[in-house]
């Protein structure tokens, strides 16, 4: 069966189960390997992309369930805060292993997004549920605080 619906800013129709998790049918059939997996439990954040604009953990998400909605993976994201956040990244050096960072990168988007100016009470409630082994959470805090800075002007 296939599912039709717009990645990363263009119509696409994948030819899968509608069961398959999101997340495997973007790796796999739509060849985009920067979302990762990490629990498939949606505990960890690691496969965190955005659909209709909303942070969303792939690995549980089937397929047929983003028929006809926008989906953006790390390898889409283009907005004004996202650039910034991506440059904060850099500037605070955020990733240690790295593993984790597409998804933390996905949620501080989002944030950002919605909310240019969050206090750290906003990014630690949006950033809930994004776990990184290295515990690089204080330069996570950082680089959004920045990126936001960046934002204002």
């Amino acid at each position: 069966m296939s599912t039709s619906f717009v990645l990363n800013g263009k119509p696409v129709t994948l030819d899968a189960d509608p069961a398959m998790p999101l997340l495997w049918a973007v790796r796999e059939l739509a060849g985009l390997h920067g979302t990762k997996f990490g629990c498939g439990m949606a505990q960890c954040g690691a496969c965190t992309v955005h659909i209709d604009g909303q942070p969303t953990r792939s690995c549980i998400m089937p397929v047929a369930a983003v028929a006809g909605r926008q989906v953006t993976t790390i390898e889409g994201l283009q907005s004004r805060p996202a650039r910034a956040i991506q440059a904060a990244w850099v500037t605070h050096q955020v990733p240690q292993c790295g593993y984790c960072q597409s998804g933390q990168i996905m949620s501080a988007t989002a944030l950002l997004e919605h909310n240019p100016a969050p206090t750290d009470a906003d990014i630690d409630a949006a950033m809930n549920g994004n776990i990184c082994r290295c515990a690089t959470y204080n330069r996570i805090r950082a680089a959004i605080h920045t990126a936001a800075g960046t934002l204002k002007g």
